[in-house]
This record gives C-alpha cells, sequence and structure tokens, in this order.
C-alpha cells in the first residue's frame, strides 16, 4: 500500500506584478521556485523559514487556493492540478486548512453554528439541520468546547478557544490532511501548548496528517516527524526532525537554529549573525539563494547546488560537506 498521502513535485509559484496604464506586467514575484517534497500519511511534516521565504504560499498552493504556476500536485494519488472543477469539489473536504488568525477567519455576524454548518452544508455531508447541529456539537466537544457554544458569535471566545473552534470545523469534515498555517504564533504562551496537545491527540485519534508551516522552530521541535527548511522559494535542507536540530548541514538551518532561545543555563550556544537582507523575491540571487548571506560563500555557489543525500533521507542543498 502506497503510503505517501501529499506529492509535490517541481512546483512554481509566481505572482505578476503590473504596472502603468495598460497594466502591462512587468515582473515576477517568485514565491515558490522549483519546490518538491512528499508527506506520508499520520506523518507531520513542518516547514520553517523567515518571512517572505514561501511557507505560507506552499500551504495554500497546495490546497488550491493558489493556482500554481506550474508542476505537481498529488493527493490520494490525483493531479490536483489537472483534475475537473467536480473531481477537487469532492475532494477538498479531505483537505483542510486552519489558518494563523482565527478570528479572521471566523465570520463575526454569524453565530459558531453558522460558522461550523455552512461547509457541511455546502459539501452536503450532512442532510438535515439536525444532524448539522449533532455534528458541530460533536466536533466542539473533540476539540474540548461545550456543544452550548455553538449558539454564540466568535468575539465572545479567547484567541485560543476561536482556533480550537476553527481546527473543530476543519475536523468536522473528516480530513486526512490538515494544513496548519501559523496556528499558534497568534497566541500566548501557555495556549500554544494547549493548541499543540490538542492537535498531537487528534493526530494519534484520527490518524491525521498535518502540514504544518511555521517560523517557530521550538514549537516545530515538539510536534514535527520531519522539517523542511526554506528560504526564498527553494527548499535549503529536508530531514527527519531529531537529526535535522542535532545535526543540521546547511549554513542557512545553522544559522536559524542559532538563534533558538536556550533551553538551559549551561547550554552553550554560539549566535550566527546573517549579514546583510533578505533579497527581493522579484530579482533572487543564481544558484544557490542564500549565498548572499551566507559566512562560507564561494564563487560557485552562483551556480545551481548539488542536492546531497545522506542516511535517513536527509537532503540539503550545498557545495559544503
Amino acid at each position: 500500500m502506497n503510503n505517501v498521502l501529499l506529492k509535490v513535485e517541481r512546483l512554481y509559484k509566481f505572482f505578476p506584478i503590473y504596472s502603468g496604464f495598460l497594466r502591462r506586467k512587468t515582473a515576477e514575484v517568485k514565491a515558490i521556485n522549483d519546490l518538491s517534497f512528499s508527506l506520508n500519511r499520520g506523518e507531520v511534516l513542518a516547514i520553517v523559514g523567515e518571512s517572505g521565504s514561501g511557507k505560507s504560499t506552499v500551504g495554500r498552493a497546495c490546497i488550491r487556493l493558489f493556482e500554481p504556476t506550474q508542476g505537481s500536485i498529488y493527493f490520494l494519488g490525483k493531479n490536483l492540478c489537472s483534475i475537473s472543477e467536480k473531481e477537487l469539489f469532492d475532494i477538498r473536504p479531505k483537505m483542510q486548512m486552519v489558518f494563523q488568525n482565527p478570528l479572521a477567519s471566523l465570520n463575526p455576524r454569524k453565530t459558531i453554528y453558522e460558522n461550523m454548518g455552512e461547509p457541511l452544508t455546502y459539501h452536503q455531508l450532512v442532510s438535515s439541520n439536525q444532524e448539522k447541529k449533532e455534528k458541530v456539537a460533536e466536533a466542539l466537544e473533540q476539540v474540548g468546547l461545550p456543544a452550548d457554544a455553538m449558539f454564540r458569535y466568535p468575539h465572545e471566545f479567547s484567541g485560543g478557544q476561536q482556533q480550537r473552534i476553527c481546527i473543530g470545523r476543519a475536523l468536522a469534515m473528516n480530513p486526512l490532511l490538515l494544513i496548519c498555517d501559523e496556528v499558534v504564533s497568534a497566541l500566548d504562551v501557555s495556549v500554544q501548548s494547549q493548541i499543540l496537545n490538542l492537535l498531537d491527540q487528534l493526530r494519534q485519534q484520527y490518524h491525521l496528517s498535518y502540514l504544518f508551516i511555521s517560523h517557530d522552530l521550538d514549537v516545530v521541535k515538539h510536534i514535527a516527524d520531519r522539517v523542511i527548511v526554506m528560504y526564498l522559494g527553494k527548499i535549503m535542507e529536508e530531514a527527519n526532525a531529531e537529526e535535522l536540530f542535532t545535526s543540521p548541514k546547511h549554513p542557512y538551518t545553522q544559522a536559524l537554529l542559532s538563534a533558538v532561545p536556550k533551553t538551559h543555563p549551561d547550554e552553550v550556544k554560539q549566535r550566527i549573525l546573517l549579514k546583510g537582507e533578505i533579497p527581493s523575491p522579484i530579482d533572487p540571487p543564481s544558484g544557490c539563494p542564500f549565498r548572499t548571506r551566507c559566512p562560507y560563500a564561494q564563487p560557485q555557489c552562483a551556480l545551481p547546488p548539488p542536492e546531497k543525500t545522506m542516511a535517513n533521507e536527509h537532503r540539503y542543498f550545498c557545495i559544503l560537506d
């Protein structure tokens, strides 16, 4: 049996820039530039990187909220880039997305029942209002909220409770894949741990897979099975989470990890300070995009870096050993 749930091959996403009275295209923002990876069933794959690295664009492209410029996205063996609108409609409930700002994801003019019940009605997953009410109540209880919360409005809940509601709404669709886009970054630290524990519990209970997008490496360390490090729309390194945190190979990964706060006073950690600013994705550097800020950059870094593969499918793109 094929264990791969989501597979991305040679994915590109460019956003055109128009200017002038006639609105002619003058440039492109290269948000995703030749990206390939796979996600197995029951696995948590984290995508990390600085702001502007293309993490969130990957999540939105995988669910076809953004139309890919080029490439293939396979989910349950079907290429989402070539299937019909009807097929995409049928497969959508199986892949759901939870966004960073829960309050912006909920209609403030509608009750929680209406917010959570609307997608169930749209995808014809319920046949009556009573069945919809039961589904919403069950989803709320699964995320640790009382069933009578469905009669209240989004503003009556805290940020953590709002995020639980968004997770419950996604869960009500019986998905196989949850794309979590910075789901805890807007929450207090204590609430973050509650949401992470909830996600871990739901994953084990329903055998869910997560594409977990985050800039917080400390959070990623506790939830991810594998980690992809992105920079300017490209993969710099991919490895098992434990191996990436203990033995990073790419200079960019090493710099990111050096910025993580120490967990113990006796821990020795040397901060790697990156020079310069992140280049514009409109005109990224040739070859390795990190070369303009890399402390080990050499002339040959202007050429496409080789892919180096180690044990346990640990791969990175760099001329360094």
